[in-house]
């Protein structure tokens, strides 16, 4: 591998982990890992467990790269991406993680208006995403950045769609005031 690891396609860069290419193997977790570990923090709150996670989904990688099949540039990193949350879930669950509280009726009647955002850094919302409950930072995450349904969302978690639809509505109203209370407060 004389070329520079960015220079590197993702087929090559997969095919020579095929071959145990450990300088291969390298290359890819330098090149993903701190992707990687966002996926997984959106999901965890705790640095351990997404240590934890993103060891687990980086032996799965490597141990089943025999599987990815190249569709083309992003393949890869959407790949992985799909093993680290496939990981992260397996975590949530296996570790009972995934509570759906109750809150407070005050969230349930608050605007239906989404407030804009534009002014508000993306580093503050990922953070406010981080302190949502398990259960409502799961499925928002699921919902906005996975970009699956409700049914898909029921049938990943082992939950009623509704439960999904009405845990996510009380995502929703929590990011909502506190994203409006932060305006209040920089403004």
């Amino acid at each position: 591998m004389q070329k520079n690891s960015e220079e590197i396609r993702e087929d090559k860069l997969a095919e020579l982990i095929r071959q145990n290419n450990p300088v291969a193997m390298r290359t890819l977790y330098n090149r993903y890992v701190r992707f990687l570990t966002a996926i997984c923090s959106r999901y965890l709150d705790n640095e351990d467990d997404v240590s934890d996670v993103l060891q687990d989904a980086f032996i799965k990688i490597f141990s089943s790269i025999g599987n990815f099949v190249y569709l083309g540039n992003g393949s890869l990193k959407n790949w992985l991406a799909k093993i680290t949350i496939n990981e992260t879930l397996r975590f949530i669950k296996l570790k009972g993680r995934l509570d759906f509280v109750s809150i407070d009726d005050e969230y349930l009647n608050i605007e239906n208006e989404e407030p804009e955002i534009d002014d508000v850094p993306l580093s503050v919302i990922q953070d406010m995403i981080r302190e949502l409950p398990p259960g409502y930072r799961t499925i928002f995450n699921l919902y906005v950045f996975e970009e699956k349904s409700h049914k898909e969302i029921a049938s990943i978690l082992n939950i009623k769609e509704s439960t999904s639809a009405s845990q996510l509505h009380r995502a929703k109203a929590i990011l909502a005031d506190r994203i409006r209370k932060f305006q209040t407060l920089t403004h």
